[in-house]
């Protein structure tokens, strides 16, 4: 990476361990009214071994179906602490890590299937992020992502924007980020997409193979 990002990738991280203390707090009303039922879709589908991305403070393990072998990393040792007590307390084996989403220390094609909930917007260099993804996936494994992205709606859209430029600066989370063309990019064949909330959420399932016309042709579900 290059000097500029490694500068910022450490400023996420500062943000991320000064949030950690209250993010558990701070998300509830987010999940309630912009995410409900996001967290169970995603882990529901995970199968084999299994990697998260940007694990945070663990709210996504009380949803991992039993059998799975769950690695969860994150960028910030404050809120990983927290998810590696939420861990021993919910009983949930899981090898929790200090990582960074960019530069993957996991070997090629060793992962399943990958979990990304509200990751992609907060990674710096979320292109790097899914070309990581794509590396560590055995053939065919599956990437699901629940994400806020930017609205194809463009009244929101542009409400979005003029928040983004406050959120990225305070939060590093990045509003008007499009996941979709960067897992297309990286030869992604998506499966399914759910868009929901004005398009500002957006679910999807893809399989680590050829995107091709026919594939990105799927139908969008809409709440």
């Amino acid at each position: 990476m290059s000097g500029n990002m490694i500068g910022e990738t450490e400023r996420v991280r500062r943000i991320w361990d000064k949030l950690a203390p209250r993010y558990d707090k701070d998300i509830k009303f987010f999940e309630r009214v912009l995410f409900s039922g996001g967290r169970s879709w995603a882990c529901s589908q995970a199968s084999g071994v299994v990697l998260e991305i940007a694990v945070g403070t663990g709210r996504n393990l009380e949803y991992y179906p039993p059998g799975v072998q769950l690695l969860g990393i994150d960028i910030s040792p404050e809120m990983l602490a927290i998810a590696q007590v939420r861990a021993r307390a919910a009983g949930r084996a899981a090898d929790l890590r200090v990582g960074d989403a960019q530069a993957l220390d996991v070997p090629d094609e060793s992962v399943d299937t990958v979990i990304s909930t509200l990751a992609l917007c907060s990674i710096p260099h979320d292109r790097k992020a899914v070309s990581e993804v794509k590396r560590v996936l055995r053939p065919e494994g599956r990437f699901i992502l629940m994400e806020h992205v930017a609205s194809p709606l463009r009244l929101v859209r542009v409400f979005q924007k003029v928040l983004d430029w406050i959120a990225v600066r305070t939060e590093g989370d990045h509003l008007v980020r499009e996941p979709l063309v960067q897992l297309k990019a990286e030869g992604f064949r998506i499966e399914t997409i759910e868009r929901r909330k004005w398009g500002i959420v957006e679910r999807v399932a893809a399989r680590k193979g050829s995107w091709t016309a026919k594939s990105g042709g799927l139908p969008v579900a809409k709440e």
